[in-house]
């Protein structure tokens, strides 16, 4: 294998991973709007609260990263109801707009509290996991890690929406709100559970990504906009379209990476998100009405 191949199975591997992460965050990000029809555009800044929840648990108050972590899944959860329920649920019915302006307003209130709260300082738990080599290719630890997480995060949640009763009205309203509506399922408790739930999948991706970066009140900058991305290229709401375009914008970002740098990779995944829209402005398997 060349000198040239090594790096590039490296960076196709490292892409492989990536999109775990991002997939699990895509996949909250569809639920909501799969079920409630509002997007989160503050999504990422919950990842960011979660990230700070882990660094105090285990560096302030010396908790284990294994303790920690079931505790921030649970925190940014509550954060998620009580972001529905104080922000969401009293807009609902109204213009899409709306909804919209409302959570990119909670996006700069947030980013806001913590600055004022923790500072601009870059912090970090201080992990630091070995690299497995295989073959001459070297893979984080921590990304093996986090993509493994990810795809045990997303199986539950398929178990949790297609073994359950609850699971199953989730699925059932993202279809069609209005007759489950009409046929008596109780759609704010489900709106709740799911807000929950996507809160609950924010502080997992939380979980994995601080083994990875610094935490600061703007972190969520560098995943919420491919995070956004990735949905709408998916398809809004759909959940297998946003899997897919995770992998696809992840790959784009690592193999550009590997050519030029990190920053280039980003501007070629956006340059191909603009030219999809062109081809195709509804998503890759945009949702079924």
């Amino acid at each position: 294998m060349g000198f040239f191949d090594i790096f590039l199975v490296e960076a196709l591997v490292n892409g492989l991973l990536l999109g775990g992460v991002l997939a699990l965050l895509a996949l909250g990000l569809n639920l909501i709007f799969g079920v409630i029809d509002v997007a989160w555009i503050c999504y990422a800044e919950l990842v960011m609260f979660g990230m700070y929840a882990m660094y105090y648990f285990v560096i302030v108050f010396g908790l284990s990263y294994w303790v920690a972590a079931p505790m921030a899944i649970a925190l940014i959860g509550v954060m998620g109801v009580l972001l529905h329920v104080l922000v969401i649920a009293p807009l609902l019915g109204t213009a899409p707009i709306n909804q919209l302006l409302a959570t990119g307003g909670v996006l700069f209130f947030l980013q806001s509290l913590a600055t004022v709260a923790f500072g601009i300082d870059f912090r970090n738990l201080g992990i630091r996991l070995p690299t497995l080599e295989v073959a001459e290719v070297f893979v984080s630890y921590a990304r093996l890690l986090a993509f493994g997480a990810a795809l045990t995060g997303m199986l539950a949640l398929w178990l949790f929406l297609t073994r359950t009763y609850t699971g199953t009205a989730i699925r059932a309203i993202a279809q069609d709100r209005e007759i489950m509506a009409l046929m008596g399922v109780d759609t704010r408790r489900v709106y709740v559970i799911t807000s929950a739930v996507g809160g609950a999948l924010a502080g997992l991706a939380s979980c994995l990504l601080v083994l990875q970066y610094d935490v600061h009140p703007f972190v969520g900058l560098s995943f919420g906009p491919i995070t956004f991305m990735i949905c709408v290229m998916g398809g809004l709401g759909n959940m297998i379209g946003g899997f897919i375009a995770a992998f696809i914008f992840a790959e784009i970002i690592s193999i550009g990476g590997l050519y030029l740098d990190l920053e280039w990779g980003y501007v070629f995944a956006f340059v191909f998100f603009i030219a999809m829209m062109f081809v195709r402005p509804e998503g890759l398997l945009a949702r079924r009405s």
